[in-house]
Parts: C-alpha cells; structure tokens; sequence
C-alpha cells in the first residue's frame, strides 16, 4: 500500500425533498382536504475516523462525496425519507482543513472521533402543513432547500509517542527495525526512507508507539532534498530521538543542521524533548567515540547516548530515556489540564 499523507476533496451535501400538493378524495368520506406530505431531509457529510487505516490512500482517485436527496413528500401525508449520509473514513491522526489548505475545521485525535461537515438541505413543507381555519384547501408546497457544497484537504498526522529525526543515512530506519517489529527500506545510500514508518516498541512492562521519517538536509524547510513536508508527522510526539551519524566529518554541524530545520519548520517542534544519540559506533574506536561524544556535550550541554541499531549496543538505555520523557511530556499535560479545570477557590 503505498503512503498517502494528503488529499483534496470536493464534498456535497443532499438537496431536501420537495413537499408535495395533494387532496383526500375518496368515496363515501365526507370530508377531504389536503394531505400533502412534507420531503425529506438530504443528506449530510460526515467525517470519521475508523480503525485500521494508517494512509489516506482512498482518495487519490476518488476525489468527490455526495450525500444523497431526500425523498418528496406524497398524498396520504406520507413524508419523504431522509437522503443517505456520504461519510469519509480516515485514520486517526487526521486534521480537516478549508480549501485554503490553512483554516482548521476539524482535528481527529483518535478512533470514534466523528464530525459533520455539511447538513443536508431541509425537505420543504406539504400543502397539509399550511391548512388553517381560514385556509381550508391550500394549493402551495414548499420546495426542499438546496445543500451545500465545499472543497477541503486532507492532512495526516501520525499518532506516535516519539519520533526519530536526523540526516539521510543517520541510521534511524535500521534503529527503527531494530527495536520494534516494523520493516523499513534499509540501504547505503541517502534517501532511502521516502515515507513514514511506525512500529511498536516493547521495553520492560511499557509500549509505545516509535515514528521514523525521511531524512532532512540543509534547506528541507526551503524545499531542498524531499523538504520538510514529513516533520508534521512528529508534531504530536511527546519526545523526540536526534540520530547523529558517528561516522560523520563534523558531528556538530550535523546536529546543528537538523535543530535548524526543526526551527524553521517551527510548531513547536524545537521546543520538544529531545534524546540525543550518537550513533553507528561499532564503525568507530573507542577514542574516536569519547572525541565525537564530548564535541557533542559541548555544543548541546547535555547528554549524549552513545548507540550501534546494527549491533545493538546502548539501545535499551535509549528506550528507557524514551519512557521516561515520555512519561514527564504526560505529566507536564496532565498538570496543565488539572490547572485549567480546578476553580477558583477562596477561604
């Protein structure tokens, strides 16, 4: 299945059923009348978000939604049936926005999540709805309101508790196939990873869900290599793991080429935790590792894991840093939400 993060889609909702015109007239009933029923409601179009799917693959080729038209009212005062609901299934993850691709209509966080975009049109009134005491036998009908129609994109964001991020070649996609039970492209050369991957981590008692993208150059923000079209994946990560190649000429540059980009892109994903590691170090001797390792604290002033994904070494120390922010990054959200809800309380 090949990966699709965003899609345009024209939708529409259904027309209302017209009310209808009609008159009781049957033999041996001594009173007729009007007996037009009302038309139904169109139908709506709804967004939802259903297990499952991990890409917005679907609507690639099919692009427009339509709900259905009600059904006109009929003599006998029967109403027109409702038109049927067009829903469009996404995975969890993803946001709704106007045809301008920037205005917000709808976030969908996680499976259940369910929204409606545009309401049918009103089925119209029957002649039995206007008959008064002074209107005995009237010959008007509402026609049913017309729906609405509206352009919208798309947009996946991945739900994963961390990510992985550094240069083309860093090694994040062998990490990846290392600690969890996913599959990814791995070769030598840059670029091998040209979509997302998810896999599920297993430390101890804990899980967590680990986000591998493609590999950001100098200039992705401006569009250079595959450009940063991908770090929206890792919006929603609570922390995330900077992958440093060890086999690199200038360590330093490396990392302050990706805090660059992460900067540029902005949402504040350089405001994030962040877990740094040098990795491919079973390439490297010992004393060229403690060198690249203190280049490293130096600029950062903070710790710097020492990994090999190929031989497996510093690994478990990685995810159990990983757990820990992750847990603080839940903390932290918990605390703020308890802050926002309690009441002002005075003695």
């Amino acid at each position: 299945m090949k990966f699709l993060d965003s899609a345009k889609v024209d939708i529409r909702s259904g027309n209302g059923g017209a009310g209808s015109v009609s008159f009781r007239r049957e033999k041996y009933v001594e009173f007729g009348g009007p007996d037009g029923g009302n038309g139904g409601k169109g139908g709506s179009v709804w967004v939802e978000c259903v297990d499952g799917l991990n890409t917005l693959i679907d609507y690639r080729f099919e692009r427009h939604f339509k709900a259905g038209t009600g059904v006109h009212g009929m003599g006998k005062n029967r109403a027109g049936a409702a038109g049927h609901d067009a829903v469009l299934k996404v995975p969890a993850g993803t946001q709704v926005f106007a045809e301008d691709n920037e205005r917000l209509l709808v976030d969908l966080a996680k499976v259940g999540d369910r929204a409606r975009l545009l309401e049918g049109g009103n089925g119209g009134f029957g002649n039995a709805h206007f008959k008064s005491s002074t209107n005995q036998a009237p010959r008007r009908a509402n026609p049913g309101l017309e729906g609405t129609e509206q352009t919208i994109w798309l947009r996946l964001k991945l739900i994963a508790d961390a990510g992985l991020v550094g240069l083309p070649n860093a090694g994040k996609s062998t990490f990846l196939a290392a600690v969890s039970a996913a599959k990814p492209k791995i070769a030598d050369y840059p670029f091998t990873t040209l979509h997302p991957n998810l896999g599920v981590v297993k430390i101890g008692t804990r899980d967590f869900v680990l986000a591998d993208i493609p590999g950001l150059i100098e200039g992705a923000h401006e569009g250079a290599g595959i450009g940063d079209r991908f770090l929206g994946h890792v919006e929603r990560c609570g922390v995330l793991i900077h992958l440093v190649d060890a086999t690199g000429d200038d360590v330093g540059a490396d990392y302050t080429t990706i805090r660059g980009e992460l900067a540029a892109y902005g949402h504040g994903l350089a405001d994030k935790l962040e877990i740094i590691a040098l990795n491919k170090i079973d390439a490297l001797d010992d004393e060229a590792i403690s060198a690249k390792t203190k280049t490293l604290v130096a600029l950062t002033g903070r710790p710097v894991l020492p990994v090999s994904g190929v031989a497996g070494t510093g690994i478990e120390a990685v995810l159990y840093g990983i757990v820990a922010a992750i847990d603080a990054e839940k903390s932290k959200k918990t605390k703020a939400v308890r802050e926002q809800m309690a009441p002002d309380w005075a003695p």
